[in-house]
């Protein structure tokens, strides 16, 4: 497969990589505790027929030590806007990347053209809420708010807190890049930090969506109700895999396969 030469741009201070020769633009974004590195297999599998543009969300590495649902947003048109000023994108999402993207698709339809979402659905419904069990609710609060304590803490503690829980919950990003600068999103949870997440939509994206999940995990990130809701809508699909919450790391052909096939037919 020819790879096309990879290169990066500004945006309001935030770097942004291009790479790919096709028409179509897809943004892609990261959650915890990844960079844009997470995409680098999808870029491979992608670039022939799309230009993918990804980034380090702000504040994971460089940049202010939290950015709020609104400048991120902010941030995110503008980068839309510099890259595919003329057509909407595609975006494509994982983790916190889902619950930033999902709030900029919904605040601004008129410049995404479709979703591609990993693992993250209603985030917020009271369904998902629901359907969790005792055990999984103190399982998910248990390890959210320690992420969300070692990002208040900083410094070698906090890092250390956060390198400690990747670890149990088998990330795959290269420990040494893990820091705790990445868990702000935690800290906006359940600390109201920049603002935090009380003004998010219910997600209602009014594009169509492809959402693949991982099926073998301790507790799903999606409702059953809501799943079922985006399997009957029109040009939407659903696909689970068995595999974690690294989707793309852990069935990378099954994943790219789905995807190509979504997004651009039996090839």
């Amino acid at each position: 497969m020819l790879i096309s030469a990879e290169y990066a741009i500004t945006v309001n201070g935030t770097e942004v990589w291009l790479q790919g020769e096709g028409d179509e633009v897809i943004l892609m974004l990261h959650g915890w505790p990844d960079t844009r590195a997470l995409w680098d297999g999808t870029v491979a599998a992608l670039q022939d027929r799309a230009t993918c543009a990804r980034l380090t969300l702000p504040g994971f590495e460089t940049g202010p030590s939290a950015t709020s649902l609104d400048d991120m947003c902010r941030l995110l048109r503008q980068i839309v806007d510099r890259i595919s000023p003329h057509k909407p994108v595609t975006l494509m999402l994982h983790d916190w990347g889902c619950i930033f993207g999902y709030e900029f698709a919904m605040r601004h339809p008129d410049r995404v053209a479709r979703v591609v979402a990993v693992d993250v659905g209603d985030h917020n419904s009271g369904a998902l809420l629901r359907s969790w069990s005792a055990k999984e609710k103190l399982s998910v609060m248990g390890y959210q708010v320690w992420l969300a304590l070692a990002w208040k803490l900083g410094g070698r503690i906090g890092t250390r807190m956060t390198r400690a829980m990747a670890r149990w919950l088998r990330c795959p990003a290269v420990p040494e890049r893990i820091t705790h600068k990445m868990n702000y999103p935690y800290a906006m949870q359940w600390f109201g930090t920049a603002g935090g997440f009380k003004g998010a939509a219910q997600i209602q994206l009014p594009m169509p969506l492809l959402f693949v999940y991982g099926e073998r995990k301790p507790f799903m990130f999606h409702s059953a109700k809501w799943l079922e809701k985006v399997a009957a809508s029109p040009g939407c699909a659903v696909q689970g895999l068995p595999c974690g919450h690294w989707v793309m790391i852990s069935r990378p052909e099954a994943f790219h396969e789905r995807v190509r096939s979504w997004l651009w037919g039996q090839e």
